[in-house]
């Protein structure tokens, strides 16, 4: 019994000697943790992404290029907007208290900037599906007049006229040449490793952690009213759904020319919620609060066009607290305080 006190306390004093040692030298941790190149990884009970990076294999030159492109402003055709200008990553690579993004001068966009992470499972990009392709997702913004107001052409010749991405492209590719095909990999080497799994949802699937009882209700309650369109583990369907919302945007129907499909729009992640807002397309919602009120009260009239509103036009005042305490797991502070998505210095 004296030993095994003894082995007891010797593990117990390690333990604790481990976390004041990583209390105490965290900076370096994470130092050491931007060495290590992201890769685009499937966590376990995940999916197969829909992005094949078999052609494109994430180096650790190509991830940094893409990096490197997605905080560029020559993007756009003043040098006054980056990708990053809207997709801010401590907004889980959304913008920030921004209802619509903005772009060259200022300007308003048409729609709020969707957040961007766990890329690689979705189908389609942006709230109409108009691209299906992650690695062409990046002409949309490059070409819309509005946000970078680019063509891929003349990008590429500032590219070519900057000294340093001909070292950059070599190192990633295998050839000084900038040409359309890697400027696009690249971007798709970052986007791609973009993955939000360590929540505390996580942590608690994985049996790491526990919920509260109030988030264990919370759970209950997203799975009866929320889950048909946001479903576990990506916490969407990547279909396209009208949500009760009245709007004069055609939604899906501009891209489908289908009539029925006139404001349906792609089902955003319900992960990172609360660093991610305004919500909804046009960003009219500044509360996670007022959008479920809209749920619980708004949509009566709208149910009708999609079924799978009817369980969300039945949530009750009652159990909204329980949801937000559930919502609130979903949200991952080291995916958006990760350095090696941050801006390169």
């Amino acid at each position: 019994m004296r030993r095994l006190l003894l082995w007891s306390f010797v593990a117990m004093s390690l333990v604790a000697a481990g976390a004041a040692f990583a209390a105490r030298h965290e900076p370096i941790a994470r130092w050491l943790l931007q060495w290590k190149t992201p890769q685009l990884r499937v966590p376990e009970g995940w999916p197969q992404p829909v992005y094949d990076a078999q052609d494109n294999p994430i180096t650790r030159a190509g991830f940094e290029l893409g990096r490197k492109l997605f905080y560029d402003p020559q993007l756009s055709i003043d040098g006054s907007v980056s990708c990053a200008s809207c997709h801010q990553q401590f907004a889980a690579f959304a913008h920030y208290d921004h209802a619509l993004s903005h772009g060259l001068g200022g300007v308003n966009g048409t729609r709020n900037a969707p957040a961007l992470f766990n890329l690689a499972w979705q189908r389609s990009f942006m709230w109409d599906g108009a691209v299906t392709h992650l690695e062409l997702q990046p002409l949309a913004p490059l070409g819309n007049p509005v946000e970078m107001g680019e063509t891929l052409p003349h990008v590429l010749e500032k590219l070519r006229a900057d000294a340093a991405y001909a070292p950059l492209f070599e190192a990633a590719f295998g050839t000084p040449a900038i040409d359309s095909q890697h400027f696009l990999r690249s971007l798709a080497q970052f986007l791609s490793t973009l993955i939000s799994d360590q929540s505390r949802y996580d942590r608690v699937i994985a049996g790491r952690q526990s919920f509260s009882a109030e988030q264990a209700r919370g759970l209950d309650v997203y799975r009866a009213r929320c889950a048909g369109c946001h479903a576990e583990p990506l916490f969407t369907d990547g279909a396209f759904h009208r949500n009760g919302i009245a709007s004069d945007d055609l939604g899906r129907s501009a891209i489908s020319g289908d009539a029925q499909d006139r404001g349906r729009m792609r089902t955003p992640s319900l992960r990172n919620l609360a660093n991610s807002g305004p919500y909804m397309h046009d960003g009219r919602f500044d509360t996670l609060e007022q959008v479920l009120a809209h749920y619980a009260h708004g949509i009566r009239d709208a149910a009708s066009q999609d079924a799978l509103l009817e369980p969300a036009s039945r949530l009750k005042d009652e159990e909204i607290g329980d949801l937000l305490a559930f919502l609130d797991t979903l949200n991952d502070e080291k995916f958006l305080d990760d350095p090696r998505f941050a801006e390169p210095r």
